[in-house]
């Protein structure tokens, strides 16, 4: 046999039998259209089911006449010009075979305006012979498109179209979906001229709520409980209901567009699962925000599916954001006194993150170790739990190089510590009379600090350097800034952290829990487990587990006063915090406080210089 080029007409209506399933397949690709136009009021008309007619009206940014006839054509959209703009997508449609697909099989009118076109033109289109007719028509500024009598020229697929009820039901059903992805859009459905739905655009976000309480019952205004989780290029948002709701409205979104993707509804799925036990699912409606480079939604003509270039990490990021829910609706997890608290959880201060830019700007990777990040560490511990939860990380991970301005003042001092400093605990003699006629003020003007590296200084005083460590005048900042503040600034973790523990354990921590608010921790605290949504500032370096493990060592040693814990959480800072922004917007603040000078005193040891002023003979 030999291989030919299959006609236009047969290569279209071979593709029609992937893109064009049922008519609600057709007002699917035609919303998606009107949505990439830019439209803001889409008017939505069926009849007889879309077995003959399908109207869409909208408002968008129309079509040229010029582009009419191109538009019918195979392969030609507006919305890809290179090989870059497929690897990342920002429009819901990209193919360019609907309108030709849906021509193909259809009697099919396009009729459209520009804002800067003087008149309006229609494109008329007929079944098999693909024959284009343009002509001038009265037409507002945008777009319609009238798709009558679905499958005439093909009466094998329309034998397969089911009842009018059953055909608009799936019809009724997309919509609602679109309409959960788009909350700024008004959408109005008719069925036979009668108006079935109609979503006012909802451009204030707090109001929400109200279309999802309208589409998808009016349990989730009631019950459900809002999730906000993750920053930056990847978010995960939605609303979910209690296990055992009788509603179980279910959908998911990638980049507001409407998926049914197996990965997504896995984590999900687990996530109810690992924390309840049941199989049964309740009702939610999540959205995921991700770059778009970082998904492929060129997976099928239907683009129901995607694929994620981080998959696993997807999924266990959708898995921990679930959980953070689903954990506070268990009754048997939650305690009573700690319900308002839990309540709360998906909520998350991302603004006190470093962003991803700064972080490789700077090379310090300034965030928690746990399960959906990373480990740069090179012996690397980790923590599983019954439930899946685990925490990945390391002490001293990955460090930074020191910054360029202090390269010379390192090289020069680099044997000090080895030496002369290999501990702080021999206290140097520094005549006490000297400290009782300085005052503060005299103390700044006479002693100048020279910042090494990872906490370490070098100061001098009449002619003498002595070194020391910033970390002995840490507690003092602290309990100042308790004074001042009520509390340390605890930062939020980007999830929060579920620790299993023991019941012994759990109820020893909430015994001092009035201690750990005052460090700056935020923990929800249950019967068998700790879930973690803040650690100090100082301790947010720290593998989750292992901040958690010190806690009950703290714990166990019966701290009974402030001053005591804040000697505790000093001990506790592991040596890359001293590499953070974090330290150094606190470096400059305990550098001007003559206290600290006085704690660096405590703890100084002489630097003999003689001993290397000899070596330069």
């Amino acid at each position: 046999m030999n291989i030919e080029i299959l006609p236009a007409r047969l290569a279209n209506q071979i593709a029609a039998g992937e893109v064009v399933e049922r008519p609600a397949s057709v007002v699917k690709e035609l919303v998606e259209n009107s949505l990439d136009a830019g439209a803001t009021r889409i008017q939505i008309d069926i009849e007889r089911g879309g077995h003959k007619l399908i109207r869409i009206r909208d408002n968008g940014s129309g079509i040229s006449k010029d582009e009419l006839t191109l538009a019918l054509s195979r392969h030609a959209t507006s919305k890809l010009k290179s090989l870059d703009d497929l690897e990342n997508i920002c429009s819901l449609g990209f193919r360019g075979e609907a309108l030709a697909s849906i021509s193909s099989v259809s009697r099919l009118t396009l009729s459209s305006k520009p804002k800067d076109q003087e008149a309006a033109w229609q494109a008329f289109a007929e079944g098999r012979d693909m024959a284009v007719q343009v002509k001038p028509v009265a037409h507002p500024d945008g777009t319609t498109i009238e798709v009558k009598d679905l499958f005439f020229n093909t009466p094998a697929r329309r034998k397969f179209l089911r009842t009018e009820k059953t055909e608009f039901s799936h019809i009724d059903e997309l919509i609602k979906r679109i309409a959960l992805s788009r909350f700024d859009v008004s959408i109005t459905l008719t069925h036979n001229e009668k108006v079935v739905r109609q979503y006012r655009a909802k451009t204030d976000p707090s109001q929400a709520i109200t279309r999802v309480a309208q589409v998808a019952g009016k349990a989730f205004a009631e019950q459900g409980l809002h999730i906000q989780s993750g920053e930056g290029g990847l978010q995960l948002h939605g609303w979910v209901l209690p296990v055992g709701s009788a509603n179980t409205t279910q959908y998911t979104y990638v980049n507001n567009r409407m998926m049914r993707d197996k990965l997504i509804l896995h984590a999900i799925r687990q996530a109810f699962e690992e924390v309840s036990g049941t199989q049964d699912l309740p009702g939610f409606v999540i959205y995921i925000d991700i770059d778009p480079r970082q998904v492929d939604v060129n997976v099928h003509p239907a683009k129901h599916e995607v694929r994620f270039h981080q998959g696993r990490l997807i999924h266990d990021f959708i898995l921990q954001a679930i959980k953070q829910v689903v954990v506070p609706l268990q009754g048997e997890f939650t305690n009573e006194p700690f319900s308002s608290e839990v309540e709360s959880a998906p909520v998350l201060m991302g603004s006190t993150h470093i962003s991803a830019n700064n972080i490789e700007s700077e090379g310090v990777f300034d965030y928690p170790k746990s399960q959906l990040q990373p480990s740069y560490s090179g012996s690397a511990g980790s923590s599983s739990s019954s439930s899946g939860t685990r925490s990945v990380g390391g002490g001293g991970a990955y460090r930074a190089t020191p910054s360029t301005s202090h390269h010379d003042v390192n090289a020069f001092y680099q044997g000090v510590s080895e030496q002369h400093a290999a501990h702080f605990d021999s206290v140097a003699n520094i005549p006490a009379t000297q400290q009782q006629f300085e005052s503060a003020h005299n103390v700044l003007k006479v002693v100048s600090i020279i910042s090494i590296n990872e906490g370490v200084c070098v100061f001098s005083e009449e002619q003498q350097l002595y070194c020391s460590h910033f970390k002995y005048a840490l507690v003092d900042d602290w309990h100042t800034q308790i004074k001042e503040l009520g509390s340390l600034e605890g930062k939020a973790l980007l999830l929060p952290v579920r620790v299993n523990l023991s019941k012994e354990d759990c109820l020893l921590i909430k015994a001092q829990q009035s201690w750990f608010t005052l460090l700056g921790f935020e923990l929800v605290i249950e019967k068998q487990f700790v879930m973690v949504k803040k650690l100090p500032a100082c301790l947010y370096l720290l593998d989750v587990s292992t901040a958690i493990g010190e806690l009950l060592n703290g714990c166990k040693a019966e701290l009974e006063n402030i001053e005591s814990w804040l000697e505790w959480q000093m001990k506790c800072v592991p040596t890359r915090f001293y590499l953070s922004n974090v330290f150094l917007a606190q470096q400059m603040r305990l550098q001007n406080n003559p206290q600290t000078i006085e704690r660096l005193r405590e703890k100084a040891v002489k630097i003999e210089l003689n001993h290397y002023l000899t070596q330069l003979d």
